[in-house]
Formats: structure tokens, sequence, C-alpha cells
């Protein structure tokens, strides 16, 4: 469980900051978390990027953000001819 928290920061540390984490390609909340964790020695949630992108390198690269309802249709298309397909193989052979 997070908690949220409100810290007041004088404005030139909150831009040198956000452009810190815009550097390491994080956000500044995740930078001020790990500025935090490490100067407390407490342990961090290291998540492998690779778990949820990158999972498969054959093919064209997609881009699901914007495709993702195009994706979708055709993934339930190929089902319900799968199942439409298989329900008249199965009808025929009776």
């Amino acid at each position: 469980m997070t908690i949220r928290t409100q810290v007041t920061i004088d404005p030139e540390l909150q831009r040198l900051g956000r452009e810190k984490a815009a550097e390491l390609g994080i956000s500044f909340a995740e930078y001020v978390r790990r500025l935090l964790a490490r100067d407390l020695d407490a342990p961090t949630r290291r998540w492998k990027i690779s778990a949820i992108f990158d999972l498969v390198d054959e093919g064209p690269p997609t881009n699901i953000a914007r495709d993702k309802d195009e994706m979708i249709g055709e993934a339930v298309w190929k089902e319900h001819l799968r199942k439409t397909t298989r329900h008249r193989t199965k009808t025929r052979h009776r």
C-alpha cells in the first residue's frame, strides 16, 4: 500500500529534479521515492520492464496505445471464426 504525501520544494530544486528524472526516464515521483529509499537504505521494488514490454521480439513492431481497438477486434474476430468453423466441422461429421 502506498500513501500520498505533499512536500513543498523550492521551484529551482523541483526543476532540476524533474530534469534528472527525465534523463533517467522515470517520473519525478519515482525519482523522489528512489532517493528517499536510498537515503534510508530501504529496499525498493525493482520491476523488470521486460515483464510488461518486449515480450515478443518477432514480427512487426506494434503501438498498442494507438491500435488497441483494432488489435482487440482482430483477436475477437479470429476467435469467432475459430469457434464457428469448429462448430460447422463437428456438425458435418455427424
